[in-house]
């Protein structure tokens, strides 16, 4: 499997640029597609992290206030 990745990249990298305003379409849709794949993942990420932070946070405020 190590030496298919390389090559299909390869390959790939030597497809021609699509020319024209379809071709253009056709690239601007790959990369918005990029940027939402990876955006959500990011912000799945996100999410958990603002999650673990607001129980923390309720957490302390709740031992803080009937403790402090």
């Amino acid at each position: 499997m190590s030496n298919t990745l390389p090559a299909l990249s390869l390959a790939l990298l030597q497809l021609p640029i699509p020319e024209g305003p379809i071709g253009q379409a056709l690239v601007l849709l790959l990369v918005i597609a990029v940027v939402i794949v990876v955006g959500r993942v990011v912000l799945s990420i996100a999410w958990k992290l603002v999650l673990i932070a607001s129980v923390i946070l309720g957490a302390l405020w709740i031992v803080t206030t009937f403790l402090g």
